[in-house]
C-alpha cells in the first residue's frame, strides 16, 4: 500500500486511540459520575387545554406524563403518534386513567382550543390538547429542548418542521427518557406500566 493511501487510516486509527483515552480518562476520574441528562428537560409552563381549563407543570406530579409536540396541521407526524397513544391508552385498560397524555402545540397561532378540540376528537378522550400565548408555548419548547420551525408553502401557507419525540416524564414530573410508542401497544402499555 503507497503511504499516500495509508495517511487516511494512521489519522483514523490516532483519532480512535486518543478517542479511547480521553473516555477512560473521564470515567477513571469520575468526570462522568455526576452527569444527570434528565435535569436538563423539562420545567415550569402554564397552558390551557382544550376545554379552556389551565394545565401546569404542577398537573404532571403523581402520575406518569407522555408528552407529545406537534401541531394540528400535521400531515402525517402527528395524526400518526396520536393514533399510538390511543392504542397505548386502549392496550393499558383501566390504568390509562392513571397517566398523563399531553399533545403541545408548537403552532399556537392556529392552534386554539376550539381548533384543538376538533381535532382531538379523533383520538382517545384522555389525551389533552394544549396552547396558548406564542411565548409561553416558546419558553416550554425551550425547556424541552424542542426544535420547532415554521416552513413557508408556495400557496402562502405553511406547515411546521418539529421535534417529533414522546417525552416520558415520571410521578415527580421528571424526565425518564424518550418513550416508543412505534411498539405493539401491549408491549409499550406493559413498559409504561412500570412508571405507574
Amino acid at each position: 500500500m503507497a503511504a499516500d493511501n495509508r495517511r487516511p487510516l494512521i489519522i483514523f486509527a490516532a483519532f480512535a486511540i486518543s478517542l479511547a483515552i480521553g473516555l477512560f480518562a473521564l470515567f477513571a476520574l469520575g468526570g462522568l459520575r455526576n452527569v444527570t441528562p434528565s435535569a436538563t428537560i423539562g420545567g415550569p409552563f402554564q397552558l390551557s387545554d382544550q376545554n379552556g381549563q389551565r394545565v401546569s407543570d404542577q398537573n404532571l406530579k403523581g402520575k406518569p406524563t407522555l408528552i407529545f409536540f406537534g401541531f394540528t396541521h400535521c400531515p402525517d407526524i402527528c395524526p400518526t403518534a396520536l393514533f399510538e397513544m390511543t392504542e397505548l391508552l386502549r392496550a393499558m385498560g383501566p390504568d390509562g386513567d392513571r397517566i398523563n397524555v399531553y399533545f403541545v402545540s408548537v403552532d399556537p397561532e392556529r392552534d386554539t382550543a376550539a381548533t384543538l378540540k376538533e381535532y382531538l376528537s379523533s383520538f382517545d378522550e384522555r389525551i389533552k390538547g394544549l396552547s396558548g400565548d406564542p411565548a409561553a408555548i416558546a419558553a416550554m419548547m425551550t425547556s424541552y429542548r424542542v426544535y420547532a420551525r415554521k416552513v413557508p408553502l408556495k400557496d402562502g401557507d405553511y406547515t411546521m418542521d418539529h421535534t417529533a419525540l414522546v417525552y416520558l416524564m415520571d410521578r415527580n414530573g421528571r424526565f425518564v427518557a424518550p418513550f416508543d410508542i412505534k411498539r405493539k401497544p401491549d408491549v409499550a402499555a406493559a413498559d409504561l406500566k412500570r412508571y405507574l
